[in-house]
């Protein structure tokens, strides 16, 4: 899986399959507003979860994670905006979520859901 392009899809797809298995319902994947998007969109119970899925092949370029830079979480929360607009409902519970997804010497992928990772 050479493509930069196939390894972020396929990140987001275990991303899914994590937050499925975990009780989430998947709401939106790739939801965009204007050239920005949101990986995915959860939720359970009442809450939704605007989630950001960063994969990384190996520990050369750092955690996944340190990817989410202030100016991603400012993209992210406009693009949330826009959804909560659209189809937020009254008494629900909007958060932002971060999954980082690394390939481990001792293991195929290990998956890092962070809930609540950031707040605007």
């Amino acid at each position: 899986m050479a493509d930069p392009h196939e390894f972020g899809k396929h990140c987001e797809a275990l991303a899914a399959e994590s937050l499925i298995a975990a009780g989430w319902r998947i709401v939106a994947r790739n939801y965009r507003f204007g050239r920005r998007e949101i990986d995915l969109i959860a939720s359970r119970n009442r809450v939704i979860a605007f989630v950001e899925v960063k994969g990384r092949r190996g520990d050369g370029y750092g955690h996944p994670l340190e990817a989410i830079t202030r100016g991603k979480r400012e993209e992210i929360r406009r693009v949330a905006e826009h959804w909560i607009a659209r189809y937020g409902q009254p008494g629900q519970t909007y958060r932002f979520d971060a999954i980082g997804i690394r390939r481990d010497t001792r293991a195929d992928q290990v998956i890092e859901h962070v809930e609540d990772a950031w707040r605007l």
